[in-house]
This record gives structure tokens, sequence and C-alpha cells, in this order.
């Protein structure tokens, strides 16, 4: 991998650090500085919303500014809103709260585009590659981003966690230390970008519908899952909270680790093979619902939902680079990001709701359709291509 690849892989450890420290701190925060206590994952909930919104204003503003200036921009506007999410906790206000949080989604907009600007910063065929590698940050913001904000929590001793939020300031903030020195590619002259495809030009494209499905798909399994995990585990199962957690965390590193080799199997075996071994750990998941719900029954089902969703989205975020124009890149991007993240806000919305009227193994069962759409997808494309 090149200097720019590195340079994004540092910068995005950093700037993706919300998202972990989101998912840390929002719950516990929002359970103590609201009265209604069935809203306190609401900042969670809308921290997605707002990433899934945004999505789209990400990929427009970098269409125009370069993807420098526009990862620059959300640095320093994320820096800005955690400053907010501070001031909220120090007053005790929910409903700011709450609005930090879905402000801060504008900086998880951009964290998830560094993914494609380190497919542009190779050749194609280095692109999982470089995917993979970016990927693979997120476990170093798993590490980072909590960690910082549990040794913070207590710098203003009269407002716990008001620290957390002043250290995840400086932490995103510092991203643009690297950036400084990221060189981007030449930039696409704004006529050809109005001279591309049409989005339903683009989708009728087997291999761009392949694509798309696989990395949507994905997000909306795992999300539905993993978000019910906790609820199943320690209130419907009684097991103990470090248990579940630590469920969480093996679940968290089975999605990232696994990045370190996911670029070389797909250049070895191709998109397709990987995206099928992708489904085929999603129905070892399901199968182990069926089993009695003890702890490595959950274990086991997580690790494998990790995986299934490693290989499916990697190998669709490959895949979708290799099925576009350059002139088009930033409208097939954030159209493809649009679609994978607001899937993921609905399934992650909806999964506490499923399960508190059915059960984990129906929960797990109501996937199934869904896997067969991705097999059918995959299957479509192979046979109108011979070889990508």
């Amino acid at each position: 991998m090149n200097k720019n690849v590195w340079l994004l892989f540092a910068s995005n450890a950093c700037a993706f650090s919300v998202a972990p420290v989101t998912v840390f701190l929002s719950g516990i925060i929002g359970s103590s500085i609201t009265p209604i206590k069935s809203l306190s994952t609401l900042p969670m909930s809308l921290s997605i919303v707002g990433t899934a919104l945004f999505i789209i204003a990400a990929s427009k503003i970098m269409s125009i500014t370069g993807r420098k200036k526009g990862f620059i921009l959300s640095s320093i506007t994320t820096s800005i809103f955690a400053l907010l999410a501070a001031y909220a906790v120090m007053k005790q206000n929910f409903i700011l709260y709450s609005f930090s949080c879905f402000s801060l989604g504008f900086g998880m907009a951009f964290a998830h585009q560094y993914r494609f600007a380190a497919a542009e910063s190779v050749n194609k065929k280095q692109a999982p590659k470089a995917i993979s590698l970016l990927l693979f940050a997120g476990i170093l913001s798993a590490l980072l981003g909590p960690n910082l904000a549990n040794f913070g929590k207590n710098i203003i001793s009269e407002s716990l966690y008001v620290g957390s939020y002043l250290c995840l300031s400086l932490l995103t903030l510092s991203s643009i230390i690297f950036l400084i020195f990221y060189k981007e590619n030449k930039f696409i002259d704004k006529k050809k970008i109005s001279r591309g495809r049409t989005i339903l030009a683009l989708i009728s494209q087997p291999r761009f519908l392949q694509a798309l499905v696989s990395s949507s798909f994905a997000y909306a399994v795992m999300s539905f899952l993993m978000t019910a995990t906790p609820i199943s585990m320690h209130i419907q199962d009684k097991m103990s909270l470090n248990s579940t957690s630590f469920v969480i965390q093996f679940h968290i590193i089975s999605m990232f680790l696994p990045a370190l080799i996911t670029g070389n199997l797909i250049k070895k075996y191709g998109h397709s093979k990987i995206m099928y071994t992708g489904v085929l750990f999603f129905f070892i998941t399901i199968l182990l619902s069926f089993q009695n719900q003890t702890f490595i029954n959950y274990l086991l089902a997580l690790v494998f939902l990790g995986l299934g969703w490693n290989f499916l989205f990697i190998s669709g975020t490959s895949l979708l680079v290799l099925n576009y124009k350059e002139e088009e890149r930033f409208k097939a991007q954030g159209f493809n990001d649009f679609i994978v993240f607001s899937v993921q806000a609905t399934a992650s919305l909806t999964a506490g709701v499923v399960l508190s009227y059915t059960s984990w193994k129906t929960m797990n069962m109501l996937c199934i359709p869904i896997l067969i759409v991705i097999i059918f997808t995959i299957l479509r494309a192979d046979r109108s291509y011979k070889k990508i």
C-alpha cells in the first residue's frame, strides 16, 4: 500500500472513533439524563439516522471540494459537535444531547467515505486490499475511542463524561494531522460529473446491483441481530452483563480483524465466491439459534455474524468500484452508502421491537429471505458475466 493509503488509515482511525464512543456512552448517558427510560437508546439510534441522512451530502460536498478538503471540513465539524455533546452532558439536557448525537452522524457519513478514497489511491486490482486495510482501522478506533473516553470521563469532576467528549473532540480533530500530507488524485471536472449515467442506469448493471445488495443486506442482517443480542442475552436469558459485553467485543473483532486477509482472498477467489462464503457464515449464525441459548452458543453465533458481514461488505464495496466510471464515482458511492446505512438504521431501530414480540430464534429465521435475495442477486450477475 502506498503512503496515501496509510495516511487515510491513520486519519480514519481517529475519525471513525465517533462510532464506538457513541455505542459506549450514549445509552449510559441517555438513561442518566432522561426521566423516560424507554428513550435512553434514542441518542444512539439518532446517530445512525444522522449517518444515513448525511451520506448524500457528504458525497456531494466531496464532489465539489475534493476528498482532502471534505475530510478536513468533517474533522472540524465533528470536533465542534463533540463539544456540543460535552456541553449537553454538563447541562444534563437530553434533547440537546440527542441532537448532538444526531449531528455526529455528519462526521460518520464522511468517515465511511475513507474506504472509497483508499480504493482511488491504488490501481483497481489493489482496491480490495486497500478497502480491507481501511476497515481494519475500525479495530483501532474501537480500542482508541472508548479507552480515551473512559480515561477522560473524570476530567471535569463535577460532570461525569463531559471530559470524554472533550477527548473525542481532540481525537477527531487530530485526524487533520495526517490529512495534511495526503495527496488526492486529479480532480474530476464538474462537466464530466454531470455527464455520468443516472442512478437507474447504474443499478441496471447486474454487477453494480450485486455489490449494492451484498453490502446493504449484510449490514441489515448484522445490525438486526447485533442490536438484539444484548437484550436477548442479558434481559431475556438472564446472562451477566460481563458475558454479554464479551460476546459483543468478540463480534466486533470478528467484523474487522479478518480485513487483514479478506482483500487477498477476494483477489485469489473472486468477489462472488467470497460473497457466497459470507452468506454461509450467516446461515451458520441462524442454525445456531435453533440450539439451546448458552453463552458459547451466542459467542459462536456472533463471531460468524461478524465474519459474514466482513466478507459481504468488503467484497461488495470492492466490486462497486469496478462498476462505475471515474466521473460517476461520487454519485455511485453516495447512492450506495445512502442505501446501505438507511437499511442499517431501519434494521437497528426495528430490532428491539421485533424481539419484544417474537424470540431470538424467530429473529434469525426472519433473516433467511434476505440471504436468499443475496444469493439470487449473485447468481443473476454471474450468469450475466463470465468474468469481471
